[in-house]
């Protein structure tokens, strides 16, 4: 134990500086309270597994615990540094997809002499100190041996050898006598076993964080309460490496279904389908949907002149982002056998239909700082064999707001426009040409909507709501604040939309708009806002977080061309829906047949099902919870 006692400071100290070093410069930033006990347990086990081992297999199982430990740190609190984020899944996806000339041009811009003077410093400055300390040992160790080749008895050898490992061990050997030798193991034995006892909760979260099968329940599990704390390099590194795992095979599920789908035909019946996609939308917080602010003015007036048709009873399957776009992109529905990446995702469908399919996000591109969420939410959709299936076009940077939507859209469409123009309309002939001229388009537009932070959802010139404009005594002044952002956030999502709209209006045209889930904002006797994921659902939760709104807009010549389309649209709005079957949905509005399409979950059909149980987060029966309230 005297021979490591080096590993045991040395690693302890280098766990203790990284989780300081990667601590946010927040107010409210607060270290892992169990850092001290847990990376005692962890170091500890370490430290008395090299004591047991022979010696000879214990040098170089250290000497790869260093360099594993060292590398890893200087890697996570470097990205922290420079990318304000710990090593994560996402970064990781990123570094697989990274060719030798990326890494060199890296390296060339990122690693700079002023490094040293960050955070990256601490961890070097452990590793000098651990340095400068075996240089001192070996030269220790040099000089022991040498006066053990002059004496004769050879146990002098071996007791100057063993010395010269623990500095100072000659002044201190009277104390380390057999007995004292047993109460110091002991000692030890016994704070360990406190530690172990203090973190043990956290490590069952581990163990049981990495045991999980699909990245959907890893997902579901970082939303309890006793998730596990990733508190160190290693922890972070090792999940990322299991998260990468999962979402791997069921990529490798989706690429394999890329060339099954089948598209039998395609009537185009709607030359331009635009669905936008939400953000943590409470429906009640909607004036289209009865809220006493003004909060939908442009929708209400769209309404009110009949070309835009809110539905009424709309829910979504969970209230997580990454689940419910696995189901609005996969022809998959809660209650049917296998997992959702076991079937077709309609983009692909809509490719093979003829569709030019273009997506705009402002949340799913790969980027290094990524929660988890989002890397579970996007990793198919940013793969690149499954991109390429799916879309035809994709825009490559994100905006702070919403607005920025607007300008992706303008120079998709502008650039493609200006390719046509390059390209010339003589140069199309024959049936090339009609064949050109009866693609359709499909233009997804993902919004970052209401997501918190909800002040920072609009600008400042854009607040119309204000503290003083709600009688809430229920409410706390701060409380009453975040209302009135999240109001602010509606009102300004109800201007992004209606500029989508448009965009379009002038074309034959439908607009479907559907939020991923809904939200809480301190609804009646709640003093809360965001999601409660580990709680049991209630009709009250679900009333906030899975009711969502639903229209659907058709522009005027839509409805001149399509009388029955539209006619099907307005009689569908009051028949109960879940968005897991919007693929159906969007197939029945373009006039797509093949195997995969199914009249029972198209809510425009006169075959829909509308007594399918709506199971949200596969737990609870949502028209069950409205008869028992």
């Amino acid at each position: 134990m005297k021979r490591n006692i080096a590993f045991l400071v040395f690693m302890y100290a280098l766990g203790i500086i990284t989780a300081y070093a990667v601590l946010p410069e927040t107010r409210n930033a607060k270290i892992y309270e169990h850092l001290f006990t847990e990376l005692l347990v962890d170091v500890g086990v370490l430290f008395l597994l090299l004591s047991i081992l022979p010696q000879k297999i214990s040098v170089w199982v250290k000497r790869v615990c260093y360099v594993v430990a060292y590398v890893v740190a200087l890697i996570d609190v470097y990205c922290f540094v420079k990318f304000d984020s710990t090593i994560t899944p996402t970064m990781l996806l990123l570094v697989g997809e990274t060719n030798g000339q990326e890494a060199t041009e890296f390296l060339q811009s990122y690693l700079s002499p002023d490094i040293l003077l960050s955070k990256v410093g601490w961890v070097l400055l452990v590793l000098v100190a651990h340095g400068v300390w075996s240089v001192i040992s070996r030269k220790d160790v040099s000089r022991s041996v040498e006066c053990g080749v002059r004496s004769e008895n050879s146990t002098e050898i071996q007791d100057s050898y063993t010395k010269s490992l623990v500095p100072n061990s000659k002044s201190h050997s009277s104390l380390l006598t057999p007995h004292s030798s047993i109460i110091l193991l002991l000692f030890f034995l016994a704070i360990f076993l406190f530690s172990l006892i203090d973190c043990w909760s956290n490590k069952v979260a581990f163990h049981r964080l990495m045991t999980y099968e699909t990245i959907g329940e890893v997902e579901h599990e970082l939303t309890e309460k006793n998730r596990a704390v990733l508190y160190q390099p290693l922890y972070r590194l090792a999940f990322s490496i299991r998260a990468n795992q999962l979402t791997a095979k069921q990529v490798d599920k989706l690429i394999a279904g890329i060339d099954k789908v089948e598209v039998d035909s395609c009537a185009f019946t709607t030359p331009h389908i635009v669905l936008i996609i939400g953000e943590s939308y409470n429906r009640h917080h909607a004036q289209l949907y009865g809220y006493d602010k003004a909060t939908t003015p442009r929708q209400m007036k769209r309404a009110q002149r009949g070309e835009l048709i809110a539905y009424q009873d709309v829910v979504a399957p969970w209230n997580l982002t990454s689940f419910v776009f696995k189901h609005l992109f996969s022809l998959y529905t809660v209650g049917d056998s296998g997992e959702w990446c076991d079937y077709p995702l309609f983009p692909m469908i809509f490719r093979q239909a003829g569709y030019h399919v273009t997506f705009l996000t402002n949340q799913f591109l790969p980027q290094a700082k990524e929660a988890v969420y989002d890397f579970s939410g996007g990793f198919f959709l940013n793969n690149p064999t499954l991109s390429k299936a799916m879309f035809d076009t994709r825009n490559e940077k994100l905006w702070y707001y919403d607005e920025g939507m607007l300008k992706e859209w303008d120079e998709v469409f502008k650039r493609r426009e200006e390719r046509g123009k390059r390209k010339g309309i003589e140069e199309e002939r024959g049936e090339r040409k009609e064949e050109r001229n009866k693609r359709g388009e499909l233009t997804i537009v993902h919004l970052k909507g209401q997501h918190l932070d909800y002040r920072t959802r609009s600008p400042k010139d854009r607040w119309h709501f204000k503290r003083d404009d709600y009688d809430r005594p229920d409410l706390r002044s701060g409380e009453i604040q975040r209302v009135a952002y999240y109001d602010n956030a509606i009102l300004y999502n109800d201007s992004i939309v209606d500029q989508l709209i448009q965009r379009v209006e002038n074309e034959n045209a439908v607009v479907i708009y559907v939020p991923d889930h809904g939200e809480e904002c301190y609804g009646p006797g709640v003093h809360f806002c965001g999601r409660m994921h580990s709680t049991e659902i209630t009709y009250r939760l679900a009333h906030e977080e899975f009711d969502i709104p639903f229209w659907i807009w058709c522009s005027h010549s839509m409805m001149v061309k399509e009388p029955e389309l539209y006619e099907a649209i307005v009689k569908a709005k009051d028949r109960r829906y879940m968005t897991d079957a919007l693929p159906f949905l969007l197939m029945h509005l373009a006039g797509i047949s093949s195997k995969d399409y199914r009249r029972d979950l198209d809510v425009l059909s006169t075959e829909y099902r509308e007594q399918r149980p709506r199971i949200l987060k596969n737990t609870t029966d949502y028209d069950k919870l409205k008869k028992e309230k």
